[in-house]
């Protein structure tokens, strides 16, 4: 049986892979919603796909239960695909680095991810229907030298994707988490002419979200890797 989802929200939107999921997503029937913090960025896609805006800092639980309560009314519904495409980057050599910086960027790659999948599944879990889906990286399977905040919160991430899968999958929440292994292009963002191919396109990522949100549920994927053909890995 394939679910049938009809309104999502991409919490972490801007103008690369979040862009591509909401005109994909609209193109395919569902009525869109999208959040950051700055939503000036945000007035072109919305205008493109009909999106619904709110800003919302997805660390801060009073303001993710305001979006979800803003979404509810916007969309004509709660939502039932939540998309969460938020991180933080702080790089720089251990002894360097601020721990403020540090605790923010495993909030908004983490903690942010928790407040949201949580908002989303008080309202999911009545009806048994929904999904989410989490947006990771190279750093949620492996860290990489001064760039420990970024692969603690990617880390956190996916084991919170993974927990969450195994304990809501069974009660009808489809759970995923994909690892876009290497960079996405973006629109300041392109390929070196000596390395075609070097990044994903955003547009083909979110073929792929939208291909397992399509899943049946007698065959649910919880992880996928996405990576371009000349990554090595």
């Amino acid at each position: 049986m394939k679910p049938v989802y009809r309104r999502a929200l991409i919490v972490g939107a801007g103008d690369g892979l979040s862009a591509s999921v909401a005109r994909l997503f609209a193109k395919s029937g569902l009525k869109i919603g999208v959040a950051a913090r700055n939503t000036d960025k945000l007035k072109a896609l919305a205008a493109e796909t009909g999106a619904a805006v709110h800003a919302c800092d997805a660390t801060r639980s009073d303001q993710v239960e305001a979006l979800f309560a803003a979404m509810d009314g916007a969309l004509g519904g709660s939502p039932d695909v939540v998309v969460y495409n938020a991180s933080g980057r702080t790089r720089g050599p251990l002894i360097e680095l601020e721990p403020a910086a540090v605790a923010n960027t495993i909030a908004v790659s983490a903690y942010g991810g928790f407040l949201v999948a949580q908002a989303f599944a008080k309202r999911a879990l009545p009806n048994r229907h929904g999904a989410i889906l989490f947006t990771g990286a190279s750093a949620s399977v492996k860290g990489y030298p001064n760039s420990a905040p970024f692969a603690m919160g990617k880390f956190a991430l996916r084991g919170l994707a993974q927990s969450l899968a195994r304990e809501l999958q069974p009660q009808g929440i489809h759970v995923a988490h994909f690892v876009i292994d290497g960079g996405i292009r973006n629109p300041g963002r392109t390929e070196p002419a000596d390395a075609p191919d070097s990044l994903l396109d955003p547009d083909a990522i979110a073929e792929s979200y939208l291909h397992v949100l399509q899943q049946d549920r007698s065959a649910w994927s919880w992880e996928i890797e996405l990576r371009p053909w000349v990554e090595r890995f």
